[in-house]
């Protein structure tokens, strides 16, 4: 029955639970920003085709930091397909604690990046959060505050400016060297090179991301949220050209990241 090329569906996250050729249960997550009346067809999609082939429970967890959205979120989605509807679990901010303490943060650092996310703009949680950076590996604390500040609203993410702004907290990250590099003092000047060259190459990413994403939308092609973060985040400045060339002639943003036959 499949007699038009297939269209791949893009969720940010699936997990599944039990062993991984027989799961137990799969889980489709969703970090939603804000209110898209097009996300409302493609949730439906996405625990359908993912119980089609794993054959197993699907729950679809949307992640919403405002209330509003959470709450628009957790409405149940009809289809025209008799007997589906779909009724997503949501986690937004009420549910969330604002994590204040800088040992529990440090404790449970995937629960204080939920609350920067959440209750970012408080500036004890953002305290506690940066805090607890420096009680974790050196492998994991660039990972948390890249999770936490990309989660962050806008307002959450000015805070966390001004709290990096009078920290001594190592600058590891290559986008907190690029934000927050200045004027620290970071060791020795090769160091200091490295971390100019970095902020020069990060800044050639980002301005290729831009491009991609530019030529996308004269050209009247959709980008979803998803699709736009992960355009973003790219820093490899090759395969950012390659997506620029895509772009050009791409009928979707998937064909971006299609591999070439």
């Amino acid at each position: 029955m499949n007699d038009r090329p297939s269209i791949d569906l893009r969720p940010d996250v699936v997990i599944t639970v039990g062993p991984r050729h027989t799961p137990l249960h799969a889980i489709v997550v969703e970090i939603q920003q804000k209110e898209e009346p097009g996300k409302l067809q493609a949730l439906p999609r996405y625990a359908a085709a993912l119980w089609l082939q794993l054959t197993c429970p699907i729950t679809v967890l949307m992640v919403c930091p405002k209330a509003r959205t959470a709450q628009w979120a957790a409405a149940p989605i009809r289809t025209s397909l008799p007997g589906y509807t779909l009724t997503c679990q949501v986690i937004g901010p009420d549910r969330i604690p604002a994590v204040t303490d800088p040992a529990e943060a440090a404790a449970h650092p995937e629960l204080a990046a939920l609350s920067v996310m959440a209750h970012g703009e408080h500036l004890p949680v953002m305290e506690a959060f940066v805090a607890a950076l420096r009680r974790l590996p050196d492998e994991y604390a660039p990972q948390y505050y890249e999770y936490a500040y990309r989660l962050a609203t806008r307002a959450a993410r000015h805070v966390m400016e001004k709290v990096m702004e009078t920290t001594t907290w190592p600058v590891y990250s290559p986008f907190a060297r690029q934000h927050y590099g200045k004027g620290l003092e970071v060791g020795r000047e090769e160091g200091r090179e490295e971390g100019r060259e970095e902020g020069r190459r990060r800044g050639r990413a980002e301005g290729e991301a831009r491009a991609v994403l530019t030529i996308l939308e004269a050209r009247g092609i959709p980008v979803s949220d998803s699709d736009r973060a992960f355009i973003r985040a790219c820093t490899d400045l090759g395969l950012l050209d390659d997506w620029v060339r895509r772009a050009a002639t791409a009928t979707s943003a998937a064909d971006l990241f299609a591999e070439e036959s």
